[in-house]
């Protein structure tokens, strides 16, 4: 005898929460695919990493246990099995991250896209009704294999999509519709895989008591894991979002390179800046060191106060003296005055003791002309 089972317990509440919880996992998913395709190496697998566990434990695992939770048989209690609903949402995350890799790492390839989206689609289906599995009820299940089947093409369809849409979306708006969809896909995939299913009441099982029945209610079990998963979407949301964008890190990249590249071999690049290199000498002196600038010219610092440099044309900078002033030449440098030696001072005298040096006395001035008074002042 079919059990009348009810999927919408809480009417329309369990499956609009089950698709925005969907829409959200696959949104942030699809940001950690963007940032990974930025990367290479290490870097991108931990992003592959981080959207297989938003879109395999979000968008798909909590989605189909959030409808779970309005899914009821009218005077019976449901029973879940731990180990089996925990090994269905690893299942979950597995499948994704390994069809996120063959996808990423195909080089946008058709093959493995539609690969990675079969292999996706085989393991969300095998995540949904390995979790049905995890139930425990007095009745028997069964599955209409024609709604079964359906049920895993759309599972095929939605994965497949998922990655096309992890390798080519990049703009936010377009990232925004791409998880709708997907929301849409996953949501319809499981209330698919519900319609296929057929409770039968079990003769033996029907009068017997719970006790023999082993597992977790949806209350004590499924609701903390759930909100478990709400708090790490949000820290995964806020990882996302003060990471830099696809298209900042191509702009660091492309800087990085500019800076490695345009410079001489010789400029090293690094956090603190980049070091200047001083080019080899070859042929001539170089610039800015003693005995030449440029190519074929010296360099000589002048002597005497506020001594300038004179510039010689082809041959190099000459000595100037004088205050501001330089020697300039033509082709060749002038010569030069040499430096006057300092003259050697007499010896001192040696006086008694008490006696002092005799002072050096003024030189005489001459007066000025005195004035007799100007014309008929009298004086004559």
């Amino acid at each position: 005898m079919t059990v009348a089972v009810h999927n919408f317990s809480y009417g329309l509440v369990n499956p609009i929460l089950g698709y925005v919880m969907s829409c959200l996992g696959a949104f942030l998913g699809l940001r950690c695919v963007t940032r990974a395709r930025a990367y290479t190496g290490g870097a991108r697998a931990r992003w592959l990493v981080l959207a297989a566990i938003a879109i395999g434990a979000a968008s798909i695992w909590a989605m189909h246990f959030i409808a779970m939770l309005g899914f009821t048989i009218p005077g019976q209690t449901i029973l879940y099995n731990v180990p089996v609903t925990i090994v269905s949402m690893l299942i979950a995350i597995v499948v994704v991250g390994v069809g996120l890799f063959i996808a990423t790492y195909g080089n946008g390839g058709w093959r493995p896209l539609l690969i990675g989206g079969a292999i996706v689609g085989v393991g969300v289906a095998s995540m949904h009704y390995l979790g049905m599995e995890a139930m425990s009820m007095p009745d028997s299940m069964s599955y209409n294999p024609l709604l079964f089947a359906a049920s895993v093409v759309i599972a095929i369809v939605a994965g497949t999509a998922g990655l096309w849409a992890g390798t080519r979306v990049r703009s936010l708006r377009a990232t925004l519709v791409a998880s709708l969809i997907f929301g849409v896909a996953v949501s319809g995939m499981h209330y698919t895989g519900m319609a296929a299913m057929k409770v039968t009441a079990d003769a033996p099982m029907s009068g017997g008591s719970m006790a023999s029945m082993g597992g977790a209610s949806a209350i004590s079990f499924i609701v903390p894991l759930l909100a478990g998963i709400s708090l790490l979407m949000f820290g995964l949301t806020l990882a996302i979002t003060l990471s830099p964008s696809e298209a900042e890190i191509h702009e660091d990249a492309a800087l990085q390179h500019l800076m490695e590249t345009e410079f001489s071999s010789d400029l090293a690049v690094h956090a603190r800046g980049a070091d200047f290199p001083v080019a080899p000498a070859s042929g001539g002196p170089d610039a800015f060191t003693p005995g030449g600038y440029g190519s074929g010219a010296g360099y000589a610092r002048g002597n005497g106060n506020g001594n300038g440099n004179g510039y010689g044309n082809g041959s190099g900078y000459v000595n100037g003296s004088g205050n501001g002033s330089g020697q300039f030449g033509g082709g060749q440098p002038l010569p030069t005055r040499p430096r006057s030696q300092p003259q050697p001072q007499p010896p001192q005298q040696q006086l008694p003791h008490g006696q002092q040096p005799p002072r050096a006395q003024p030189l005489p001035t001459r007066r000025p002309p005195r004035d007799f008074g100007g014309p008929g002042s009298g004086n004559s």
